[in-house]
């Protein structure tokens, strides 16, 4: 970077001329007296000045020496960051910090759930947006565009995918600003996205549970497990897919959370709130015992199926200790669980779009309801980082206030 290595100040000259009359202004002092330029008072005072690695000339004014000292460092941080015009941030698309960002995650071991919605969103509806454009040309102005972009696009089925797809673009922006790419602060403020309504609207209800998994017994024995361990323990899909017989304790009734599966390999769990030791009712051991007498193994193939391929040597399954395994003894895909999971909706007659995280919703919104358990041991039950995650989201207060009866205004108006 070329130019000043220190804040300059607009409002007075530096090689001033007393001997042709010029006088001081009250800035200064006796021993070192400062002397007006024509723009004193007008403006910013201080200026940063500089030209950049692309060979353009920059200038930007600052109420304080100290912004300006701060801008000039980090524009000289990019400089060396960025020593050739070519790789500097201000000649960038906006698709190579998204390839930088999906990759950074990636080497940082990061949730792949997470990193992969990331990478979806990136490459379906933001790159196609804004990839191509210059990262430092971004302004406030693209993230509404953005928003009218989505909303337009007819596959995107409701307002919820839009405002999560946004959420991926202001991390993204987030991550530019911290490859000291000058954007503005406010780019991703005060945007006006849509409103949503909350997927949950009413927890599921017992004997919506019952129906559920009496037609998962139908659609698919084994993973009729996978239902009560959603609704009596609270655990996520891919922690039931991951449970192991090493992780249950049947003479305390209690569960190891240690893992979970996604595509039939053991990852780590979605937060560190997650790892936990869970105490579960005596209805739910007795369940899990029905499961593990009733499905030992893989399931025996009979005389009269036909290999697809005859020559391919057929390997044993790897002994893992799932607690439930597919009719082959192997780990459960969430694509198979997914595809059995919508047929046992439809002959149990929920409507198509209920969630396997909504057996979740109905474990902490009975808890909370029952009376048993204070607010703090629910959270712990549910396995949340954040109070306000099990009552603002998981937990229903109507549902949990239905058999309260209220006396209190007799006494108040008697």
């Amino acid at each position: 970077m070329d130019g000043l290595s220190m804040p300059f100040d607009r409002w007075h000259k530096s090689y001033p001329k007393p001997e042709r009359g010029e006088t001081p202004c009250n800035c200064g002092t006796k021993r070192r007296p400062s002397y007006p330029s024509a723009d004193h008072g007008r403006g910013r005072q201080w200026q940063a000045r500089y030209t950049d690695s692309a060979g353009v000339p920059r200038r930007y004014s600052f109420a304080s020496w100290e912004e300006c000292r701060d801008h000039l460092d980090c524009a000289r941080r990019i400089a060396e960051k960025y020593p050739s015009p070519e790789s500097g941030p201000m000649n960038l698309p906006v698709a190579f910090f998204a390839r930088r960002f999906i990759e950074r995650r990636h080497t940082r071991s990061k949730n792949d759930n997470t990193t992969n919605t990331y990478d979806s969103h990136l490459r379906n509806h933001i790159l196609p947006f804004a990839g191509q454009r210059l990262a430092a040309t971004l302004c406030r102005r693209d993230s509404a565009a953005l928003v009218d972009f989505l909303l337009a696009r007819p596959s995107l089925g409701s307002a919820y995918t839009v405002v999560q797809i946004f959420k991926t673009w202001r991390i993204l922006v987030h991550y530019m600003l911290d490859e000291d790419v000058p954007l503005p602060r406010n780019i991703v403020a005060r945007i006006d996205l849509p409103e949503i309504t909350p997927r949950v609207r009413a927890p599921l209800t017992p004997a919506q549970v019952t129906a559920v998994a009496a037609a998962m017994r139908l659609v698919a024995p084994r993973y009729e497990i996978f239902i009560w361990l959603a609704a009596c323990a609270g655990l996520r899909q891919g922690e039931t897919l991951g449970l192991r017989h090493g992780h249950i304790n049947r003479d305390e009734g209690r569960l190891h959370i240690q893992e979970q599966r996604q595509h039939g390999k053991a990852v780590a769990l979605k937060t560190k709130a997650s790892r936990a030791t869970l105490p579960v009712d005596h209805f739910l051991m007795e369940r899990m015992d029905r499961h593990v007498l009733q499905f030992t193994g893989p399931e025996p193939v009979t005389h009269g199926a036909v290999r697809p391929h005859p020559a391919r040597a057929c390997t044993e399954p790897p002994d893992e200790d799932l607690l439930v395994t597919n009719r082959f003894g192997r780990p459960v895909l969430n694509s198979d669980f997914h595809s059995q999971w919508k047929k046992a909706l439809e002959v149990a007659g929920l409507p198509p779009d209920t969630r396997f995280q909504d057996l979740k919703h109905f474990y902490t919104t009975t808890l909370g309801a029952c009376g048993r358990h204070d607010p703090k041991t629910v959270q712990a039950l549910s396995r949340h980082a954040e109070f306000s995650e099990t009552w603002d989201t998981y937990a229903h207060p109507p549902v949990a206030a239905e058999e309260v009866t209220v006396t209190a205004f007799s006494s108040v108006f008697a």
